[in-house]
């Protein structure tokens, strides 16, 4: 199969994922999804029925994008799939379709895996502290509480960073977008950090503008994108083919 789009750490390929994907026969360390929520009535937001279990023969482990009524509605169809984690992605603006609800300005991502944890690649992400220093040295099996069970003391050091929170913030690209749902750098970044080791393949295979490849390559992951909508295929191509611009969170 041709690529819509090739460079040393990056594939693109135009077409629906549930035909490109098992002709590619890859195996990835991480797949990062933002499908259609099917939440509107928009041409394109159409949910591709099955994808869930399609992926699962390309990795063990998913960051998939969604909203809480997509992830309810779907749920069976995830059944095989073992749920991590759930990161808040909160937006400095939100959508609002609707007048007599919160406006959103979140979205979810949440991390599901297959088989057993330890053999899935995780590297939790730490931050530098903003608080007050803690001098001295913290027993950690005081700190983790009867309610998770007893671990060896293990002393615990400050050493300036944090673990970095489940509300992840990142401005959303309103006005400077390539595609309606496009993700910022600033969100993609430390999930990708998170769950693929440096060298790594990331498959996404609802590509849109090429963001998720932007962010695997600059970060030192090889990736590959599956588009089914040639304009956004030749956006993100045109997006891949520029000069690498830095993670901001912000760009475009």
């Amino acid at each position: 199969m041709e690529a819509y789009y090739s460079d040393d750490q990056v594939q693109l390929y135009l077409g629906d994922m549930r035909e490109v994907l098992p002709a590619l026969g890859v195996q990835a360390e991480l797949i990062v999804a933002d499908p259609p929520y099917a939440e509107t009535k928009l041409a394109w937001d159409r949910w591709p029925d099955g994808w869930p279990q399609l992926a699962a023969t390309v990795a063990s482990s998913m960051w998939c994008f969604g909203s809480m009524r997509m992830f309810l509605d779907r749920g069976p169809e995830f059944d095989g799939w073992k749920l991590s984690q759930d990161i808040v992605w909160q937006k400095n603006a939100g959508t609002g379709f609707v007048a007599d609800r919160f406006k959103r300005i979140h979205e979810h991502a949440l991390h599901w895996y297959r088989g057993d944890w330890q053999s899935i690649h995780h590297e939790a992400i730490r931050i530098q502290r903003t608080g007050p220093e803690v001098a001295h040295a913290v027993n950690r099996q005081a700190m983790r509480g009867e309610h998770l069970g007893a671990i060896n003391p293990k002393p615990w050091i400050d050493d300036g960073t944090r673990l970095a929170p489940s509300v992840l913030q990142a401005k959303n690209l309103r006005g400077r977008a390539l595609h309606p749902t496009e993700k910022p750098l600033g969100i993609l970044s430390p999930l990708i950090a998170y769950a693929c080791p440096p060298g790594g393949l990331v498959v996404d295979p609802f590509a849109g503008s090429g963001s998720t490849l932007d962010a695997a390559r600059q970060s030192g992951r090889r990736a590959i994108g599956i588009e089914a909508n040639e304009a956004y295929a030749e956006a993100a191509a045109r997006r891949l083919n520029a000069l690498v611009l830095p993670i901001d969170g912000g760009a475009a």
